[in-house]
C-alpha cells in the first residue's frame, strides 16, 4: 500500500524538474494528482504542454492525474487549481507549492518589475494557492497538508537573490504563522529547502561545466518532500526541512545566550557582552545530540 494512498495533491510548477519529480512520486505511491505549470521559461513568461506531459507519463504508469495552466500568483488562478482537483477527484489533502521563477541581479540593478514579479510568484503565489485548499479543508472538517518552498538563499542568504530571498524568507514566516493557526482543524504546514540540479540553475556560473551531479537530481528531494506529505511527519509542523540527495537536516530560526541587563544599559554594555549575544562566527550547525 503507498504511502499516499486515497490522497489527492496538487502541485504547482510541476512541468518540470522538483515539481514533476513530486508529482510523479506521489502518483506512484498512490495520490491522485493535480499537475500544474504555467510558465515554459525561466523568468515565467510563454506557455507550454509541459502539465500535460508529466500527466500522460503518470497515467502511463497506472496513476491518476490531471493537468492545470492556471497562474499561481493570481486569486482566480489559486480558486481554479483547487476546483480542478474537486471537479476531478472529488477533495484535497495535499498542498505542495513549488512553482517558482528567477530574475536574479545584484541589488542595485533590480528593476520595480524584476522585484515585484519575483515576490509575486513565490510569495503571493504561495498565498494564492494556500487560501483557498485552507478554507475547503476547515470548512470541511478535513485534516490536511500543506508544503511550502522556502530556500536556503532565504534563510540564509545569497548573492544577487534579494527578491528571491526576499520573498523566500517570507514563506519561512508564512509557514509559522499557518503551522499555529492550523493546530486545531488539523492542517500541518511545513517547507522544504531543496538542493537539485533543475533549470534555475542554468545560468549559475560551472553549471555547463561537466555533467551535473546525479545526486543533487530532483528526484533524491522528491522521497523527502513525500514523507513530509504522508503520515510519516504525523508529529511535525511547522519545520523547514533542508533536502536534498547529500543530506536531508531541520533549519530553524534560533536565539543566542543573550545579554540581559535587566532595564537600563548602554549600547556600550551591549558590545562588552558581545560573546552572549551573538553566536559564535565559527558556528555553522547545533551540535548532535547523543
Amino acid at each position: 500500500m503507498g504511502l499516499l494512498k486515497g490522497k489527492v495533491a496538487i502541485i504547482t510548477g510541476a512541468g518540470g524538474g522538483l515539481g514533476e519529480a513530486y508529482a510523479k512520486l506521489f502518483a506512484k505511491e498512490g495520490a491522485a494528482v493535480v499537475v500544474n505549470d504555467l510558465g515554459s521559461t525561466l523568468d515565467g513568461s510563454g506557455t507550454s504542454a509541459a502539465a500535460e506531459n508529466v500527466v500522460s507519463e503518470i497515467i502511463a504508469t497506472g496513476g491518476r492525474a490531471v493537468a492545470n495552466g492556471d497562474d499561481v500568483s493570481t486569486p482566480a488562478g489559486g480558486e481554479n487549481i483547487l476546483r480542478t482537483a474537486i471537479d476531478a477527484f472529488g477533495q484535497i489533502d495535499i498542498l505542495v507549492c513549488n512553482a517558482g521563477i528567477l530574475r536574479d541581479r545584484t541589488f542595485a540593478n533590480i528593476s520595480e518589475e524584476d522585484w515585484d514579479v519575483v515576490v509575486k510568484v513565490h510569495l503571493k503565489g504561495t498565498y494564492c494557492c494556500t487560501l483557498p485548499v485552507w478554507r475547503w479543508l476547515r470548512s470541511n472538517a478535513r485534516p490536511g497538508v500543506i508544503i511550502m518552498t522556502s530556500s536556503t538563499s532565504g534563510l540564509f542568504g545569497n548573492f544577487g537573490q534579494a527578491n528571491y530571498g526576499a520573498a523566500k524568507a517570507g514563506i519561512y514566516g508564512f509557514i509559522r504563522v499557518l503551522s499555529m493557526e492550523g493546530r486545531k482543524y488539523g492542517i500541518r504546514v511545513m517547507g522544504v529547502a531543496p538542493n537539485a540540479i533543475t533549470r534555475m540553475w542554468a545560468d549559475v556560473p560551472g553549471f555547463q561545466d561537466g555533467d551535473p551531479d546525479p545526486i543533487l537530481s530532483p528526484e533524491n528531494v522528491a522521497p523527502g518532500v513525500l514523507f513530509m506529505a504522508s503520515e510519516l511527519a504525523a508529529d511535525h509542523s511547522g519545520k523547514v526541512l533542508a533536502v536534498s540527495g547529500e543530506e536531508i537536516a531541520e533549519i530553524k530560526m534560533l536565539t543566542s545566550a543573550g545579554f540581559h541587563p535587566k532595564g537600563n544599559y548602554t549600547a556600550e554594555e551591549v558590545a562588552a557582552h558581545a560573546s552572549s549575544v551573538f553566536f559564535p562566527a565559527d558556528l555553522k550547525r547545533l551540535p548532535m545530540k547523543t
